[in-house]
C-alpha cells in the first residue's frame, strides 16, 4: 500500500493515540478530529461528522485507521464499499490502540500488514481474521500481486482458497515459473504442477484466453511495449492501435508490464498519458543504445530524425530484459509505431 494513510479518532483518548501513530504511517498520514479536538494550526483537519469525512476521503487515501467502535464504522463504510479489488484498507482501532483489527480489503487493500504496523507503533495487538491467514496458508491474489502479477477472474479466488483451507492441494498451470518456485518453496506439496484440466487450479498466462473452469488466472508481467510516434500524436491513436494489436497477436492486456521509447519522446504528452492509463511503467533509452540492438525491421526514417533505425522494436526488447524476444514486430498507424516483446524485464 503505497497511498498516504487518513486517521481518525472520536474520543479525546482517541486523538492522542492517533496523534502518536501518525509518525509511523510516514509523512502522508494525515489526522481527522471532531471539531472540539482537532489542533488545526498543526495540521489536523476538524469534522463534524464521521460518515461524512470518510466518504470524502474514501478514494483519496490507500488506507484508513479510525479509533472508534466497530459498529460506528461499520455503519459509515455502508455505502462505500465495492469491491475487495478496490476498497483502500480499514483497521479499527479501540481507543487507547491495545487492539488494531484488520476489517476491510485485508490482502489486496493491505488491511492486514496495516493492522500489524499500528499495533507496532503503538505496542498493541494485531487482528487478523482472514482464514488463510489464520490457517498459514498463502493469500494467492497478496503473494500475485507482490510478484507483479494480475488476477483475471477474482471471483475464482473463493474456489481456490476454499481447496486450500479444505486441505486439497491446488493445481499450479505456470510453465516459466513466475510463481512455481516460490510457492513450491514457502508451501511445498500444496501447488503441484498439473494439465490444464485440473480444477481448481491457478494458471499463469500472458495470452489471452479465458479462464479455464475453476481456474484463477493469473497475468504475468511479461510484455513490454516499443512505441515511437510523431510529435503531439493523440494517446487515442496509441491506444487505438495497441488494443488491435494485442487483439490481433492474442495477448492479454493485464499482461503489460512497461511502455519503453526513444529518450526524445520522453516529454510527449500522449505516450506519458497511454503509459499512465495502463498502469506502465515507463524506459527511455538514447539513439546509440537503440541502434546497437539488432531487430528485423531497421529503417532509415527514425536514423534521419533520431539518430537510431529503430525505435518500437528496439526499445521493447531492450525493456523485455536479457533472453527477450519479439512477438510482435513493428506495426504502424498514421503517427505510432509499436512492437511488443516478451520477456521478465531488466
Amino acid at each position: 500500500m503505497s497511498e498516504p494513510v487518513a486517521i481518525y479518532a472520536l474520543t479525546a483518548t482517541g486523538a492522542e493515540s492517533a496523534r502518536r501513530l501518525a509518525p509511523a504511517l510516514g509523512e502522508g498520514a494525515r489526522l481527522f478530529l471532531p471539531e472540539r479536538l482537532a489542533q488545526t494550526e498543526a495540521g489536523e483537519t476538524a469534522f463534524a461528522r464521521l460518515a461524512p469525512i470518510l466518504a470524502a476521503n474514501w478514494a483519496a487515501f490507500g488506507g484508513h485507521v479510525l479509533f472508534a467502535a466497530a459498529g460506528i464504522v461499520v455503519r459509515a463504510l455502508a455505502g462505500l464499499i465495492q469491491d475487495k479489488a478496490s476498497d483502500p484498507a480499514v483497521v479499527v482501532c479501540d481507543p487507547a490502540g491495545r487492539h488494531a483489527v484488520s476489517l476491510l480489503a485485508g490482502h489486496l487493500g493491505g488491511a492486514n500488514a496495516l493492522a500489524r504496523r499500528v499495533a507496532a507503533a503503538l505496542g498493541g495487538q494485531a487482528v487478523i481474521t482472514t482464514a488463510t491467514d489464520q490457517a498459514g496458508l498463502p493469500s494467492l491474489e497478496l503473494v500475485a500481486s507482490e510478484a507483479g502479477l494480475r488476477v483475471e477472474n477474482l471471483k475464482a479466488l473463493a474456489g481456490v482458497s476454499a481447496a486450500l483451507l479444505d486441505g486439497r492441494p491446488v493445481a499450479l498451470d505456470d510453465p516459466e515459473d513466475w510463481l512455481a518456485s516460490r510457492l513450491e518453496r514457502d508451501w511445498p506439496g500444496l501447488f503441484p504442477a498439473a494439465g490444464p484440466q485440473a480444477n481448481p487450479s491457478v494458471g499463469v498466462d500472458w495470452r489471452a484466453r479465458p479462464p479455464r473452469p475453476g481456474e484463477l488466472l493469473l497475468r504475468p508481467p511479461a510484455l513490454w511495449l516499443g512505441l515511437g510516434c510523431n510529435r503531439g500524436t493523440a494517446v487515442a491513436e496509441m491506444d487505438e492501435l495497441l488494443t488491435r494489436v494485442l487483439a490481433e497477436a492474442g495477448l492479454s492486456p493485464l499482461a503489460l508490464a512497461g511502455l519503453a521509447s526513444a529518450i526524445a519522446k520522453a516529454d510527449e504528452a500522449g505516450l506519458l498519458a497511454l503509459a499512465l492509463a495502463r498502469n506502465l511503467k515507463t524506459s527511455f533509452y538514447d539513439a546509440q543504445t537503440l541502434d546497437a540492438v539488432a531487430v528485423p525491421n531497421p529503417s532509415d526514417q527514425p536514423r534521419r530524425h533520431l539518430g537510431t533505425r529503430s525505435v518500437a522494436e528496439a526499445a521493447a526488447l531492450i525493456a523485455a530484459g536479457p533472453g527477450g524476444r519479439l512477438l510482435v514486430e513493428k506495426q504502424k498507424s498514421g503517427n505510432v509505431t509499436l512492437a511488443v516483446a516478451w520477456g521478465r524485464g531488466r
